[in-house]
């Protein structure tokens, strides 16, 4: 059993010596104080080398400009063949890019955006699914009737502990202050399903969640069945006691403007 043993291309002597060619094609697009130190070179197969060069660039620290120069065949002149900027070690790199499909959130579809589900989303299952009997299933299969697909087994437990989870299930502070349950509440409306059995829809007014699935744990303090409080007593006019009055005469009615000191026995003031 023989073992494929890889040769290294040996560097051809005029491309390693093509330093002054490289530099000078990195200074055709840029300005020569952004092209540093010659960094060392790299073969990459028969009479082709690569140069590398600082980049002084601020905006590109660690960066390194890469030039691959060749030499044909029984050829004197070296040529360029591409020139690159390339990162290096310690190099500031955008984050790894990640496909639409996974940097979508909810809320982010907007007016007039769609959102194409994948023929293979393990979320949904063929709409012939929902029926229970085999003949109803083919009926509804070969007429056409119904809808293409429906919520899996996966897509609801996902709904489940989605929904069980947010702002409208039973770990929120809203729902521990809450006087009791929203299973208990007549403005809870269950859904039709398998999902009923633990959600349903608000369709209190005046509750944060009206109109929204809420689950049956859930609970908020528009409770249908909360304690109605005392109507407050409304105050009562004055009661004016008619019976007993006591009766004033003119003279006693009218105020004495004069004082209570006589004119005669007041002391001088000290002025005419």
């Amino acid at each position: 059993m023989s073992r494929t043993r890889s040769r290294t291309a040996p560097l051809d002597p005029a491309c390693v010596a093509a330093v002054d060619l490289a530099r000078s094609a990195i200074e055709e697009n840029v300005r020569p104080d952004e092209v540093g130190e010659h960094l060392g070179v790299e073969g990459e197969g028969e009479r082709v080398v690569t140069h590398f060069f600082a980049c002084l660039d601020r905006a590109y620290r660690g960066w390194r400009w890469a030039v691959t120069v060749a030499r044909a065949s029984r050829a004197r002149n070296v040529t360029v063949s591409e020139v690159v900027l390339l990162p290096g070690a310690g190099a500031l790199l955008p984050p790894e890019w990640v496909p639409w499909s996974e940097r979508l959130r909810p809320g982010d579809l907007g007016v007039g955006d769609l959102l194409p589900t994948a023929a293979d989303d393990d979320r949904l299952a063929p709409g012939y699914t929902e029926t229970a009997d085999d003949a109803d299933r083919q009926m509804i299969f070969e007429y056409g009737l119904g809808r293409a697909r429906v919520l899996s087994p996966i897509g609801r437990d996902r709904v489940v502990r989605r929904w069980h989870s947010g702002e409208s299930g039973p770990h929120t502070p809203l729902a521990h202050a809450a006087p009791a349950q929203c299973s208990t509440c007549g403005f809870y409306w269950p859904l039709a399903g398998v999902l009923g059995a633990g959600f349903g829809v608000c369709t209190n007014e005046y509750a944060p969640d009206d109109g929204r699935v809420v689950a049956a744990d859930h609970g908020c303090g528009a409770h249908s069945e909360a304690a109605v409080l005392p109507h407050q007593v409304e105050p009562t006019s004055p009661i004016l006691d008619d019976l007993a009055y006591d009766h004033l005469t003119e003279e006693s009615a009218e105020p004495d403007l004069t004082g209570s000191v006589d004119d005669a026995d007041a002391e001088p003031l000290g002025h005419s």
